[in-house]
């Protein structure tokens, strides 16, 4: 038996009036979910556990089998972790954001126009933080580069208790009531002011300024935690697995559980993705021996964060073409496999940032292919339906796998 797990990031919503009060879900054209849920078992699952923040760090960690109440230690140190950098238990890591700030002259006057640069290229923001780096490192304070606008600060020995904002939170926002507050907050700001200095007539800035792009005008802190103690997958499951995503929060949680992490060319966290390139990697993977693939894309909850209606439909429609369809081409001549879709959270266009709402999912199994409900379709409102709600989302991976 083989599984694999699609999760399209931030894909429910909310029903929205330009769509006839519909959800993406439901004005998406994806004939491949709609076809294999009819067959199999649908519900809703609450991914984040009460109390906690809807974040895709606890959402996911509940997604692969882990009770974020027990193994979440923080954002940023699984980041870390897929960075490959070296955390000991004194040290704080945080993400670190490149961001664009409007320009008033007083800092703490400015408002969040673009949590993530224009989704900055890699090239271009590797060169931004080494200048950051070059300029800010001192001892205890480290500067890395990362993916995009996704970067990460270690701090040793840095507060956990500091108060910090994510910044897709308040886009649009002025950003003063958003500022580090608690307990070495006047460090984090002074690390941000001072980067905002460094990045303003930076040449890649006015590269892009001049191509009508967002310059990267601030490094924004947040997510801070501590290095993770989770389980090997393998030991919990009995399964050997692999995770494909563009995401190091993702593939941080793959790897400090014991899975291999797969790169893919052309994979960018975004919807000018490689879809097909992730299901073609998650098939090389199954014939290689692994038990179980987690194919995670980034692209719906990009485009419920930034407020893009026809493109979050769009990244929907093309994960099932492109990921589901290539999918199921390959999975059918290998034999009997399960095939688990969900979100890991909603992230509704209203409010373009996360919400603790329970997501749909449904269970396909190979060994049941007749319909059983010809009605079903793969949405938000279906999924209710049914009655059945999985209320501790870490315990969703044991119904996948029959555990």
């Amino acid at each position: 038996m083989k599984y694999v797990l699609v999760l399209g990031d931030g894909m429910s919503d909310w029903p929205i009036n330009d769509i006839g009060g519909k959800t993406p879900l439901e004005a998406a054209h994806k004939p491949n979910m709609d076809r294999l849920i009819k067959s199999g078992t649908a519900g809703l699952v609450h991914t984040i556990p009460e109390g906690m923040s809807a974040g895709s760090d606890i959402a996911n960690l509940s997604v692969f089998g882990f009770d974020p109440k027990t193994y979440y230690t923080g954002r940023s140190p699984l980041e870390a972790i897929s960075m490959g950098l070296k955390l000991d238990s004194d040290d704080t890591a945080l993400r670190c954001n490149l961001v664009t700030l409007s320009n008033e002259d007083t800092y703490e006057d400015r408002t969040m126009v673009d949590y993530s640069a224009g989704e900055i290229t890699t090239e271009e923001s590797t060169v931004l933080m080494d200048s950051v780096a070059k300029a800010l490192n001192r001892g205890g304070i480290s500067f890395y580069p990362g993916i995009s606008y996704r970067h990460c600060l270690i701090w040793k020995k840095g507060p956990m208790e500091i108060r910090l904002v994510p910044p897709h939170d308040i886009t649009g926002r002025k950003i003063a009531e958003h500022l580090p507050k608690g307990p070495e907050c006047e460090i984090a700001l002074d690390l941000m002011k001072k980067s905002s200095e460094i990045l303003k007539n930076h040449p890649v800035n006015i590269n892009r300024a001049k191509r009508g792009l967002n310059p990267a005008t601030s490094i924004w802190l947040w997510g801070q935690g501590k290095k993770p103690d989770i389980p090997l997958f393998i030991e919990k499951y009995g399964l050997c697995g692999s995770v494909v995503s563009a995401v190091d929060l993702i593939k941080g949680i793959g790897i400090a559980s014991g899975m291999k992490s797969v790169s893919v060319e052309g994979a960018t966290g975004n919807i000018k993705t490689n879809f097909k390139g992730k299901a073609e990697a998650a098939i090389k993977e199954l014939r290689d021996g692994r038990d179980i693939v987690y194919i995670h894309i980034e692209a719906p909850d990009e485009c419920g964060h930034q407020g893009q209606l026809k493109e979050k439909i769009r990244a929907i429609e093309l994960i099932d073409k492109e990921v589901i369809g290539t999918l199921l081409k390959e999975l059918e001549v290998m034999g009997n496999y399960r095939l688990m879709v969900l979100p890991d959270h909603p992230t509704p266009i209203a409010i373009k940032t996360h919400c603790s709402d329970p997501v749909p999912f449904f269970i396909y199994d190979s060994r049941k292919a007749s319909v059983t409900n010809p009605k079903a379709v793969y949405t938000e409102a279906f999924a209710k339906s049914t009655g059945l709600v999985v209320r501790e989302g870490h315990k969703l991976m044991d119904i996948f796998l029959e555990a």
